[in-house]
């Protein structure tokens, strides 16, 4: 008897050590994978760089590039002080009931996540996410915006737009995507069903869309952009920077899409992250050629038009990027080719209009951005079990993803015209007109130049 009661112990004890060790190794599984989707997503600020590089005149390269350097340093700082308290400060132990519907309120500097070591990945990984929404600001408010009031602006997008849209949308515990009950078996939202935002179609590329297309036109189009037979003079000065830049963030949309699986560690989120690769695929060959098509052949001067083939493709991968994991892939190509068509025709209105976005990003990222999250409510078949819930398929999701795209963008709206409205009055906004004749770059940075070029036995 004495010896069956060691041997239970024994058998015990090794089931507890061989437990711990299936936690650690999950854990670990999942850092690593977290830590290697991030660091796809913070190559994407290459991409952002060289496509509005690319897709501005010579000599405001400097001035652009360092936009997008004060993007992430200044974005960091922001999330990491304030921006994280307010997307993801909740008390995790607290009943589900006892949380607030509209912000978190914890978490202020980082504080307490040291005591909870594995919310590092996370709280990495967000980061990277709220980083991007100021990116998408700068490419379209290019060559005509002082550093100074865009990285105002930056700074609210960081620690009050972005991250409240955050909470309501992914904290569990906000009104557009909570728990039920304590049991957390269930969700809901005060439309009904659960938001479908899958990897932040509307939580980040519809916020940064927003604020584009408001920044644009509040700073006004650059000095003598609508001028008659003036187009050739702004077309910008490197398109193979603006290719390469689209191939760099297609490739960190595979850390953007599948890593918001955000576990790595079971077949489920294996299978999980490669359907989202696959859609993340998808899309935007579609969307691509569609513009590519359509400008080569429908549109005039129908030309080949290698900038629309980039901006296409850009289209298709905001396009899937809310439904990515709840779609078949020829789901996804439907999806990208809609993108691609909704994109044309906003790039089309915003001259007519006489707002100047310098790299198309409200196309982008604002309208398909939008056309996202209402797909994310047409398309996913419920009973393929991937959490689709499309009206396509008898599904009750279209309200949802309506309601919450409309309270999206008028909390972006609202709040990046009482941020930039109030810096244009002030003159914190725009260059002046002299600026922008002689350049950015020639009037406030050193060196002058992006290029240097030298002559050498008379090469240059």
């Amino acid at each position: 008897a004495a010896d069956m009661v060691a041997l239970q112990a024994e058998v015990t004890a090794l089931k507890s050590r061989v437990a711990t060790t299936k936690a650690d190794q999950d854990e670990a599984l999942d850092t690593i994978w977290m830590i290697y989707a991030t660091s796809l997503i913070f190559f994407m600020h290459s991409g952002f760089s060289l496509l509005e590089a690319g897709s501005v005149r010579f000599r405001n390269t400097q001035n652009i590039l360092v936009k997008n350097l004060m993007v992430v340093t200044v974005g960091f700082l922001c999330w990491w002080s304030v921006g994280w308290a307010i997307a993801f400060g909740v008390d995790w132990r607290a009943p589900v009931s006892e949380a607030s519907d509209f912000n978190g309120s914890r978490g202020w500097f980082m504080h307490g996540l040291w005591d909870n070591s594995s919310m590092m990945k996370f709280w990495f990984f967000q980061g990277m996410f709220c980083a991007t929404g100021g990116t998408i600001v700068s490419g379209s408010m290019a060559e005509r915006t002082k550093i100074k009031g865009f990285t105002i602006y930056v700074m609210a997008m960081t620690t009050v737009i972005y991250p409240f849209v955050v909470y309501w949308s992914w904290s569990t515990r906000g009104f557009l995507n909570r728990y039920t009950d304590d049991t957390m078996t269930s969700m809901e939202s005060i439309f009904g069903p659960p938001l479908i935002d899958f990897a932040g179609s509307g939580v980040v590329h519809m916020v940064g869309g927003v604020g584009a297309l408001l920044g644009a036109a509040i700073v006004g189009p650059r000095k003598d952009r609508f001028h008659p037979g003036t187009d050739d003079a702004f077309d910008g000065h490197n398109m193979p920077f603006c290719v390469m830049g689209t191939f760099f963030l297609w490739f960190g949309w595979y850390g953007f899409n599948p890593g918001s699986t955000g576990y790595m560690h079971t077949a489920a989120d294996a299978w999980k992250a490669a359907l989202v690769a696959v859609n993340t695929t998808m899309a935007p060959c579609l969307g691509g050629l569609t513009v590519f098509f359509l400008r080569a052949r429908v549109l005039q001067p129908k030309r080949l038009d290698v900038g629309g083939f980039c901006n296409g493709i850009l289209a298709g991968l905001v396009g899937v990027t809310a439904a990515c994991a709840n779609i078949k892939p020829w789901e996804a190509a439907i999806i990208g080719a809609i993108a691609g068509c909704l994109y044309q025709g906003a790039s089309m209105i915003l001259p007519k209009l006489q707002i100047d976005d310098v790299v198309d990003a409200f196309p982008v990222h604002g309208v398909c951005g939008c056309w996202s999250i209402l797909a994310a409510g047409l398309f996913g078949d419920p009973s393929e079990k991937h959490g689709g819930n499309g009206s396509l398929y008898g599904g009750d999701q279209f309200p949802t993803q309506i309601g919450s795209a409309l309270i999206i963008i008028a909390w972006s709206g609202g709040w990046s015209i009482l941020v930039l409205l109030p810096l244009r009055i002030i003159g914190f906004l725009r260059l002046s007109d002299n600026f922008q004749d002689k350049g950015a770059d020639m009037m406030e940075h050193s060196p002058a130049k992006a290029y240097i070029t030298h002559e050498h036995n008379g090469l240059t």
